[in-house]
């Protein structure tokens, strides 16, 4: 008898419907940077499908193009921009140089 009673309440907030990430038109490609690059972290890592709202298929398709052009030097393995900083501070002298020898 009380779960008969008992009334559901609806959440009042409307929920818009996203897009998916991938148009019918767009093609997983490793050439297709402008793509696979909003499917790339700030470090350089793949995104997982949860973040992503990607199928299966368009995934491992997604995460193929990424390691092909990685391999094909198009991508970076790692996007860590504080490892540059710190090689471009350290500048050698020319003056140590000379007094080593």
């Amino acid at each position: 008898m009380y779960k008969s009673k008992r009334t559901f309440l609806k959440s009042k907030r409307s929920f818009r419907r996203r897009l998916p990430p991938i148009q019918s038109g767009d093609r997983i490609d490793y050439k297709n940077m402008s793509l696979i690059s909003r499917f790339i972290s700030e470090q350089g890592k793949i995104l997982s499908r949860r973040v992503n709202r990607l199928t299966l298929k368009q995934q491992r398709l997604i995460t193929i193009a990424i390691k092909q052009a990685r391999i094909l030097s198009l991508l970076p393995f790692l996007n860590n921009e504080k490892q540059f900083e710190r090689t471009e501070s350290t500048t050698r002298t020319p003056s140590l140089r000379a007094r080593k020898r």
